[in-house]
């Protein structure tokens, strides 16, 4: 294994925080130093802006757990089993609410939960002195949070920034290959890996970016451009999917496409393509005017033909907007010295939080496991009469949190099973066999080198940043560097039998109660999209574009690390997910054109969506099969109504949308036809 000198530069750096965290821990004379030095391990990242984050809410989230436990813990101390089960639901209800908010400030209700477990479980052994004792394990943490968050910052500082405009840049030109091969007339099925590519990505730029505030490089108003980016970045997967659909559909009918519309096609191809972050906005508002000039007026008369024209040249003509947006703002991003336009200052001044998908079931499950697994290790303890059992349930509640964002947490968990049982004779090593020959703090810190940089590598690289977390928690914690040294063999065996204990209960509570599998977790995600979809259709949870494509494309790419895994993936790897996201915008698009409506039209689109909303809930509780056959004949019928609107915009809108419906419900049926008998 190879390992580039960024990572042996993170690994130093870390290795230097955690002996200045135990250096100062020795010097206050504090009394479990070794908390100080794990918390550096825990708390540090390669990105300092991603270290200060994590920091800042290690911070609050050990606060909140050390006013908790100094509330529950003096109140039930004389009554153990109801202490373990009221410490058990609180970290379940912490675990609960962290998993609801998929961004970095979910560490604060996470640290908050098992901050409880660290502080509580342990004071039943010595009540007395609980609060020296709590505010001891607090000023640990905190002062191994702040000596990373220190390091990482002044030696040799890692910002965020670059990545994030690496991360852009990257995203750009991927986008860019993929709407050429989309003008170009290249099958979609051949660039469904790149759609969902790009969705994935768009994912991991916003989790870049949530630590943009924490990294001192940037200002204020990047914060804001890089959230106005992210919403236009958003638009651009539909978007261009729409235009690859109708030109596709178009370049294979009759009649053949206007000569005028497939010279502006290639422009646009040419456009993008060779286009930069500083290319005029001039160039792309002559193309979007070509665009507005090429479309038909829409009358009782037009044709299906007529109706993808006017569908594709609205749909390129919002490309061209769309990428012109997403080039001006990432310009700005990447280059914030530069001057920002009057667009991209309108952009910001609209920016929306980003909607991230939420299962509110899986975060019930995993809270209600974590208070299971919990109350097993606790009850084991009490009932065992077992001194150093509390580690098993505080280690419980740790790792039932960790994980719990994954499907299936069990093969994390055997993996930091297996790396623990591998720093036991490492730990024993260093307790039985050096730690007695050496005397003074630079022996220490000599002889923790070697092992503390290696753990350091290991945690540098995505890949092996299980191993190296693992074999941190397993090492220090055994090793528990105090003032006072002990040569305790039957500590040592005690402290990591109830380690492995608490890590076996928690696999085992865990695999009974919330294991999902690959497979039923992209039916699950699709399940979420479909019930969305009831709900905007008969319009009982309002949403407005922005929030359904965002919500749609997260979802889009979660569904990416499951397809790899699934024991089946050729049954999953669908486009039913991006399909679902373009029919979103087109009912929310005909909800729009409906508020201006009333009469026969008006009726006819309420009745389509009902329809809608039936079809669609009838695919979440498990009814497989083609859209009813009704629901073309209502789309038809709506597309009738609308055609005899008086104003050319409410009729140009309620098209555009019900093109959309009909090309996504039914890409196989003949084109609408005004001699149909449906009408």
């Amino acid at each position: 294994m190879r390992f580039t000198l960024h990572e042996f530069i993170f690994s130093v750096k870390t290795f230097m925080a955690a002996m200045l965290a135990l250096a100062i821990a020795f010097s206050l004379n504090l009394e479990r130093p070794f908390w100080a030095m794990l918390s550096v391990y825990i708390t540090s990242q390669p990105l300092s802006g991603a270290v200060r984050s994590k920091a800042a809410y290690r911070l609050l989230g050990t606060l909140v757990g050390l006013a908790a436990t100094l509330v529950f813990v003096p109140y039930f101390i004389n009554s153990p089993e109801l202490m373990v089960t009221v410490l058990a639901a609180w970290i379940g209800l912490c675990l609960y609410l962290s998993l609801l908010d998929r961004t970095p400030r979910s560490y604060v209700y996470m640290l908050a939960g098992y901050t409880v477990g660290i502080i509580g479980f342990p004071s039943v052994n010595n009540p007395v002195d609980l609060f020296a004792t709590a505010v001891a394990r607090v000023e640990e943490i905190s002062l191994g949070v702040l000596c990373a968050s220190l390091v990482h910052s002044l030696i040799f500082p890692q910002p965020v920034m670059p990545a994030i405009q690496g991360k852009i840049t990257f995203i750009l030109k991927e986008v860019e290959v993929w709407v050429k091969d989309a003008l170009s007339g290249v099958p979609a099925s051949r660039s469904e890996h790149k759609r969902r590519r790009v969705a994935a990505d768009l994912t991991e730029l916003h989790v870049l970016a949530t630590h943009l505030p924490y990294d001192t490089a940037i200002t204020r108003h990047v914060n804001q451009e890089m959230q106005a980016l992210e919403d236009r970045l958003v638009v651009v997967l539909p978007v261009v999917d729409m235009v690859e659909d109708r030109l596709v559909i178009l370049q294979n009918g009759e009649p053949p496409l206007p000569a005028e519309l497939v010279t502006l096609v290639g422009d646009v191809r040419q456009w993008v393509t060779g286009g930069s972050l500083i290319s005029p906005a001039g160039a792309a508002e002559s193309l979007m005017l070509r665009c507005q000039a090429l479309e038909p007026l829409i009358n009782v008369r037009t044709s299906w033909h007529e109706a993808l024209q006017l569908s594709l040249c609205a749909r390129l003509s919002e490309l061209i907007e769309v990428m012109q947006d997403v080039r001006e703002l990432a310009r700005c991003v990447i280059y914030p010295e530069k001057d920002a336009s009057l667009r991209v200052e309108a952009l910001t001044s609209a920016v929306s939080k980003r909607a991230l998908h939420l299962d509110q079931g899986m975060a019930l499950l995993s809270g209600l496991a974590a208070i299971i697994t919990v109350m097993a290790c606790g009850f084991l303890w009490i009932y065992a009469v077992w001194p150093d059992g509390y580690v098993a349930a505080m280690m419980a509640g740790m790792f039932a949190s960790l994980f719990a964002n994954m499907d299936d947490p069990t093969p994390a968990l055997h993996g930091m099973f297996r790396y623990i049982m591998l720093a036991m004779p490492i730990v024993a090593i260093y307790l039985f066999a050096i730690f007695p020959m050496i005397d003074g703090f630079p022996m220490l810190v000599l002889v923790l080198a070697p092992i503390m940089l290696l753990i350091g590598l290991f945690m540098a690289k995505s890949s092996t940043y299980l191993l190296g977390i693992a074999l941190s928690i397993g090492v220090i914690s055994g090793m528990a560097i105090t003032p006072n040294f002990n040569e305790d063999f039957a500590g040592f065996a005690n402290t990591n039998l109830a380690m492995l204990v608490g890590i076996v209960v928690t696999i085992m509570v865990i695999r009974l109660f919330r294991v999902v599998g690959a497979e039923s977790g992209v039916k699950r995600l699709l399940r979420f999209g479909w019930q969305d979809l009831v709900a905007i259709s008969t319009q009982r949870v309002p949403m407005s574009r922005s929030v359904w494509g965002s919500r749609m494309l997260d979802r889009v790419g979660l569904l990416l690390p499951r397809l790899v895994i699934a024991e089946h993936p050729a049954t999953l790897a669908t486009d039913e997910p991006l399909r679902d996201l373009r029919l979103g915008l087109s009912v929310l698009d005909l909800r729009a054109v409906r508020k201006k409506l009333d009469g026969v039209a008006g009726e006819a689109i309420d009745h389509l969506l009902l329809g809608i909303a039936d079809y669609f809930r009838a695919l979440s509780r498990g009814k497989t099969g083609a859209p009813l056959r009704s629901l073309i004949q209502d789309i038809d019928i709506a597309m009738k109504e609308i055609m005899t609107l008086d104003l050319q915009t409410d009729r140009r809108a309620g098209l555009l949308a019900l093109v959309g419906l009909r090309r996504m419900l039914f890409p196989s049926a003949p084109g609408y036809s005004i001699a149909s008998e449906c009408i």
